[in-house]
């Protein structure tokens, strides 16, 4: 392998620390086997989820974007008043206004941080990282506190037995700063938005398209909607195509990539992805059983996932991808340095 390292106008970026958190509360196939027709065989053999975590009434996204940014701080040793900037990946905020940036910032004791939120649906979590790699290298930030995080449950409607079985609630954090001599950190990334597949998941009402009626609640329409077919096959050509423009840009193979951490949607589509790339499936971190779609909350959990199961060591290359509404594509390519 000769690796193709693009030239940095200002440093490299490299991720220094991650932590992440899941509600207590456990939401099982048994479970929802109680509240709507379907079965765990049936989840487990479509989707390969077993269970899902859910937020407390009372809680919003803020409490996981907190409580995971503490333990990414804990892990750096510094606090939370040397974070220079928040960008926080979700479609749940607390509310529409503040950002849970905001939130987070007053948590942390961020005092003088900025930030903001970003919508970017499952690839929200891929599209603020890049955000905060880019602050790192243009040398105008050195600490980015960069969160992943959705509170699905939500807006689940568990009368849909097509939707409720899919989503949970999680997320994590991961610190972005410059990456030090020798260190390669950040590669290079592929992102992409498809607005023609927005009517195929979606959550029509709440915004200033269908501000909240009777008539939008009557209607279901503050839930999410979703066209099961048609983001699946999105999903598996749109994650095959990402991910190997980016290993074939960089000259990399599957086989030299020391794990691939993709969106945890549904078992079917990372195992596509995963075939497509020639990937030894003992390489590809899967916790989906566990967690379900946490949306942008799912590829920090994953992180945590492979550093635990000791497929995610410093100086291993790790693939990164994600699919999700808009349409929205992202894939990053890294090298590991904790």
């Amino acid at each position: 392998m000769t690796l193709s390292v693009r030239p940095i106008v200002g440093c490299r970026a490299k991720i220094t620390a991650f932590g992440t958190y899941v509600p207590p509360q456990v939401l099982t196939n048994k479970d929802l086997e109680k509240m709507v027709e379907t079965s765990d065989q049936w989840i487990m053999e479509r989707t390969g989820i077993r269970e899902r975590h859910v937020l407390a009434k009372g809680l919003g996204v803020s409490t996981i974007c907190t409580e995971a940014a503490k333990k990414c701080l804990a892990m750096r040793g510094i606090e939370g008043s040397e974070v220079e900037v928040i960008i926080v990946g979700t479609v749940t905020p607390d509310m529409m206004f503040p950002s849970t940036a905001c939130l987070v910032q007053h948590n942390i004791g961020a005092k003088g941080a900025w930030g903001f939120d970003l919508s970017g649906g499952c690839s929200g979590f891929m599209y603020a990282l890049q955000a905060g790699v880019k602050m790192v290298e243009s040398g105008a930030q050195k600490k980015v506190l960069v969160c992943g995080a959705d509170a699905n449950t939500r807006m689940t409607d568990y009368t849909d037995r097509t939707t409720c079985v899919l989503f949970g609630d999680g997320g994590g954090a991961v610190l972005v700063e410059p990456a030090g001599e020798g260190e390669i950190g950040f590669i290079d990334y592929v992102n992409e938005i498809d607005g023609s597949g927005a009517a195929a998941l979606n959550m029509p009402a709440g915004g200033s398209l269908n501000p909240a009626s009777h008539e939008t609640i009557d209607k279901h329409m503050h839930y999410i909607h979703q066209d099961g077919p048609a983001v699946y096959k999105f999903a598996v050509r749109k994650m095959a195509e990402a991910t190997t423009k980016l290993l074939e840009r960089n000259n990399v193979t599957g086989a030299e990539l020391g794990c691939f951490i993709p969106h945890q949607a549904n078992l079917r589509i990372i195992k596509a992805t995963a075939d497509r790339l020639g990937m030894d499936p003992s390489r590809v971190i899967v916790n989906i059983e566990k967690y379900g779609n946490t949306s942008a909350g799912t590829i920090p959990l994953a992180i945590e996932t492979a550093v635990e199961e000791g497929k995610l060591n410093k100086g291993d290359l790790v693939l990164m991808a994600a699919v999700g509404a808009g349409f929205s594509v992202g894939a990053t390519l890294m090298r590991w340095e904790i």
